[in-house]
C-alpha cells in the first residue's frame, strides 16, 4: 500500500467516524432550556461604605480608609468621595466596583479636580488615582463600617450645640434706655436709693 492509499483510507475512516457521531448526536434529546440569565444590573449590590487603601510615597505608609457614600474623607492632599459602590452577591465571581471623585488641595489653597471615574477593585492599576505623592485605590464595598455615619455624628451633638435662648423674662422686661455720651446713665439692675433714708 502507498503512502497516499493510507492518508485516503484514513480520511475515510475519519469521515466515516465523524458521520457517525453527527447522527447519534442528532437522535438524542435535546437537553432541557437553561433558564435565562439575569440582567447584569440586577445581580449588584449597593453599599453604602467604600473602603480605600491609599499610599504616602514620601514616607512609604499604606493606609486603609473607609468612606460613606457622597461624604468626602480628605488623604493628604487628596479629597476623595465616591458616588456609588457595587459589589456582587458571594456566589457570584466578585466585581466590585465604585465611581469616585478626587480633588486635590494646591499649595495655593484652591481645589483641583484630578480624577473622576470608575475604580475596581479586582484591578487596582486599571484606574487607580496616581499623583506626585499620594495614590488611592479601591479595596472594597461594605454594608457596614466601624467608622460612625455622618448622620449618626450630627445627631449626636450635644446640648452645648443647641441655640440658646434670646433673652430671659427679667431682661426682657426692662427695657435698656438709650445712653448719651455726656450723661452718665444709672445701671437699671441696681435699685435707686431714693426711699429717703438719711
Amino acid at each position: 500500500m502507498s503512502f497516499f492509499n493510507l492518508i485516503s483510507t484514513g480520511g475515510l475512516t475519519l469521515a466515516a467516524s465523524l458521520a457517525i457521531s453527527t447522527a447519534a448526536f442528532a437522535a438524542s434529546p435535546t437537553p432541557a432550556a437553561p433558564a435565562p440569565a439575569a440582567s447584569a444590573g440586577s445581580d449588584r449590590i449597593t453599599n453604602p461604605v467604600a473602603e480605600f487603601a491609599g499610599i504616602d510615597k514620601i514616607t512609604g505608609r499604606i493606609i486603609t480608609f473607609d468612606v460613606y457614600i457622597d461624604e468626602t474623607v480628605q488623604f493628604g492632599a487628596l479629597q476623595v468621595t465616591p458616588r456609588v459602590c457595587y459589589s456582587r452577591p458571594q456566589t457570584e465571581e466578585p466585581k466590585t466596583d465604585s465611581f469616585v471623585e478626587v480633588d486635590e488641595i494646591t499649595l495655593d489653597r484652591k481645589i483641583r479636580r484630578i480624577f473622576t471615574g470608575w475604580m475596581f477593585a479586582e484591578s487596582p492599576g486599571l484606574n487607580a488615582v496616581e499623583h506626585a505623592v499620594y495614590d488611592v485605590w479601591l479595596k472594597e464595598c461594605k454594608q457596614k463600617s466601624d467608622v460612625p455615619a455622618p448622620d449618626a455624628t450630627k445627631a449626636g451633638a450635644t446640648k452645648a450645640d443647641a441655640p440658646k435662648p434670646a433673652a430671659t423674662k427679667a431682661a426682657a422686661g426692662k427695657p435698656k434706655p438709650a445712653a448719651s455720651p455726656d450723661v452718665d446713665q444709672p445701671d437699671p439692675t441696681v435699685p435707686d436709693d431714693t426711699t429717703g433714708t438719711n
